[in-house]
């Protein structure tokens, strides 16, 4: 199986935000992404376009050199659905998954590829409903994808406890800071990216899944870093966040990242890179633990590192590349997230104040309104 990969500038972005059409007075997820669907030009290949659920609508951005203008982008895609939604009682919500809503009442879109994952994957596939962020970068040599793939995969924990949204499942807390990254490792050919040689041993594996009945597709490779035909690597670690604000500042975060990877590798150098049974165990700690997850490094001096400590330090390290990229005031707020909250600690705090699941979920349409994360509301 071929696998094309596309020409692009490097560290240029490109952002894909997954959201649950609900219902603005009961927060109860509907299928209803249809009417607002019916009012664009391309919802297949367009800015905001249909998703494995009726209930789910993605806004995706075009390709930006500079964080700002990608977030300002999705920004007016989100006003204009948000502002169809409304005519009809409905609105938004940007989080890994609903946090009382009962998943098997949502139906996949009429689409081979989603029925097969309902079909195929079971009691898995009728729970299927999860909501992601996922962040393209690009990469100008096809020869550096594979290792910046490999490279990021180690940076997973970071971005699950930066982005975890989704303790609470049908009403009950979990106890993991992301149930989504729980969920969507279930199904076949997701999960940590395996370690690639070169392209050709990368087709090879695809052409052995076609032939195993696994894929129809390359795009069917879920895995959590993967490359894009489209020339990028793509960052797919993340739970759905609720703001704006987030989206930026994640988005800075992998640009930044997958820039210095693209400078060591230009130098002639090797990333550092863990082996896969301790990529599997750090996803699994930050998924549970969040921020208060201790990974395991490659660093010889330090085998263990807290998540918030390892973002500090890789925000440290990165910053004068946010700074040639225009990304210093996003790459920031990655600090202010770790300092004030991320959404899983966010929504604890509101039902440790006496809130329910319901006062959750109206927390998190607020604050995708806003654009902004409510840091002080949830303290209280």
């Amino acid at each position: 199986m071929k696998i094309p990969f596309g020409q692009s500038r490097q560290s240029t972005i490109g952002i894909e935000w997954e959201l649950a059409v609900v219902d603005a007075t009961t927060l109860e997820q509907v299928p209803a992404a249809e009417l607002v669907l019916s009012h664009v030009d391309d919802p297949v290949d367009g800015p905001i376009r249909r998703e494995y659920l009726t209930s789910m609508i993605e806004i995706v951005s075009g390709v930006h050199s500079h964080v700002d203008r990608a977030v300002a982008e999705m920004r007016s895609h989100l006003d204009f659905v948000l502002e169809k939604l409304d005519a009809h009682g409905l609105t938004l919500m940007g989080a890994g998954a609903h946090p009382f809503g009962d998943p098997t009442r949502q139906s996949p879109g009429d689409k081979a590829q989603y029925r097969r994952v309902t079909e195929r994957n079971g009691w898995w596939g009728r729970h299927m409903a999860i909501n992601g962020l996922h962040i393209h970068t690009g990469i100008d040599s096809r020869d550096k994808a594979l290792p910046i793939v490999f490279g990021l995969a180690r940076f997973t924990p970071y971005f699950i406890a930066l982005s975890a949204s989704s303790p609470y499942w049908e009403g009950e807390d979990t106890n993991f800071a992301s149930q989504r990254t729980m969920m969507f490792q279930q199904l076949p050919t997701n999960g940590l990216p395996y370690h690639m040689n070169d392209w050709a041993q990368l087709e090879r594996f695809a052409s052995q899944l076609e032939g195993v009945g696994l894929i129809q597709n390359p795009s069917e490779i879920r895995w959590d870093v993967r490359p894009s035909s489209w020339g990028t690597v793509e960052n797919r670690t993340m739970d759905s966040v609720p703001t704006s604000f987030e989206v930026g500042a994640l988005a800075a975060f992998s640009q930044c990242i997958v820039e210095w990877m693209s400078r060591v590798l230009a130098r002639g150098d090797e990333i550092d890179a863990l082996p896969h049974w301790f990529l599997r165990e750090n996803k699994w700690r930050a998924a549970r633990y969040g921020l208060a997850a201790d990974v395991i490094t490659p660093r010889k001096e330090e085998y263990l590192i807290h998540v918030d400590d390892g973002i500090r330090m890789w925000a440290d390290i990165v910053a004068p590349i946010a700074d040639e990229l225009g990304c210093a005031e996003e790459l920031g707020h990655v600090l202010e997230l770790v300092d004030r909250g991320p959404s899983y600690r966010r929504q604890r705090r509101i039902v440790s104040a006496g809130g329910s699941t319901h006062d959750v979920a109206r927390a998190l349409v607020d604050e995708l309104r806003s654009g902004q994360p409510r840091f002080q509301e949830a303290r209280k």
